[in-house]
């Protein structure tokens, strides 16, 4: 018997000084790990072999939209070389603050929010790291931040099959699966094609596919024009036998909220990009198991004077607010209310503390709209003046005539 290994075990004895036994440091992270995990019921990793087909794009409002049907959302960004996240949801500029034992996410409404971004002095520096610091980090991201209780977890990892999306799937252990985000055009799918393979090769589901930027949608007559073709996401799919999700057309004000920070499945709710997006939300929650958008309670709420909408929303005598049967989008309920005496920023407390989902107004300063979104709550500006009823009626129906917000400031 060796003079190395007396006692006869595999080496897991560590009195013999075995040289793989876990050290207590690694044993702790391992628990950490584990107790962090437990905490979350899904995890989905987004993905794409190719760059610029919108994938952080579609990780941000799939966190934002998976938030506003009420769910406890965290949002972690392992794109460690070109971070966009904080650009995404207006949080350049925050750093990571820690509670003496772990990490605080930044936090918007009910999403949780970590990026390398947060870490960096300035956003232009470049972070020059080898494959073990990036793997290092990232299990941190995980290990070390105090995520909390979430409903989901949202991975927005950089393009292609290398360090941070298998560090990340290894970290996660048991991740529900990923989603793989593609453009029509056949110079996108053959590198997207990969990142399945990818998947495969380490056993990890594939939710499904999400064709970005299939077709134009102009501006002007809301009709779609296929300037990349359309249609290729959902062959590949099929040809490779995973579930199909859903397209999601090019739209001019995804652009715009990208660089406003504003995420378009809240903030152009009524666009054609956030339309097309929600069944594909609403499927990948019906594939993990998780409620449907569409069986949640729905509040909308108007403020009003003179039995109409009210043009300016910190000014109104009343607020209208009307519960909606999601199924059907029909009005079921309708209940008017006095708003407490008017002091900055209590309206949107308010509101959101009663439940409301949406609030539909002539016009509303951007500090208020802010508070909103962080809240979780939808806003609509630029309606009418007209019955409340009627302008609820034309929003459900997707008819809803809106211009410009008469009182931003």
């Amino acid at each position: 018997m060796s003079q190395d290994n007396k006692c006869g075990s595999d080496g897991g004895c560590g009195s013999c000084g075995a040289g793989n036994a876990q050290t207590l440091d690694e044993f702790m992270a391992n628990v950490e790990r584990e107790d962090t995990l437990k905490r979350i019921k899904h995890k989905i990793v987004v993905l794409s072999g190719k760059g610029g087909v919108g994938k952080s794009t579609v990780a941000v409002n799939m966190a934002v939209s998976l938030a506003l049907s009420g769910s406890k959302v965290g949002l972690l960004d392992v794109d460690i070389h070109g971070p966009s996240i904080p650009k995404m949801l207006h949080l350049d500029g925050h750093r990571l603050e820690s509670n003496g034992r772990k990490l605080i996410p930044a936090e918007v409404g009910n999403i949780k929010v970590v990026s390398i971004g947060f870490l960096l002095q300035d956003g232009d520096d470049a972070v020059i790291w080898r494959g073990p610091m990036k793997a290092g980090v990232i299990k941190q991201f995980v290990e070390e931040v105090e995520w909390g209780d979430l409903d989901y977890l949202v991975v927005d990892c950089p393009p292609g099959t290398g360090d941070e999306p298998l560090s990340i799937i290894q970290t996660l252990q048991n991740a529900d699966g990923a989603v793989v985000v593609t453009t029509p055009q056949d110079v996108a799918l053959a590198d997207v094609a990969k990142s399945i393979q990818f998947c495969k090769q380490l056993s990890l589901p594939v939710l499904g596919v999400v064709e970005n930027m299939s077709g134009f949608a102009c501006p002007h007559c809301g009709e779609v024009v296929d300037i990349f073709k359309s249609g290729g996401g959902e062959e590949m799919a099929e040809r490779m036998g995973v579930p199909f999700l859903g397209r999601v057309p090019l739209d001019p004000i995804v652009v715009t909220a990208g660089d406003e920070g504003a995420p378009y499945i809240y903030n152009y709710s009524r666009s054609a990009a956030a339309q097309a997006f929600e069944p594909v939300v609403a499927g990948l929650a019906n594939k993990l198991g998780g409620e449907p958008r569409e069986d949640k309670k729905m509040l909308i709420a108007l403020p009003t004077s003179d039995g109409q909408l009210c043009m300016h929303f910190g000014h109104s005598e009343k607020f209208s607010i009307f519960e909606i049967e999601p199924a059907t989008k029909r009005i079921i309920a309708k209940t008017v209310v006095i708003p407490p005496p008017h002091e900055p920023g209590l309206l949107p407390k308010w509101l959101h503390n009663e439940g409301v989902s949406v609030v539909i107004a002539g016009g509303m300063g951007q500090r208020a709209q802010e508070l909103f979104q962080q809240a979780g709550v939808q806003v609509v500006v630029g309606a009418k003046p007209a019955d409340p009823e009627d302008v609820v009626t034309a929003y459900l129906n997707g008819d809803l005539q809106t211009g410009d917000n008469v009182c931003d400031h």
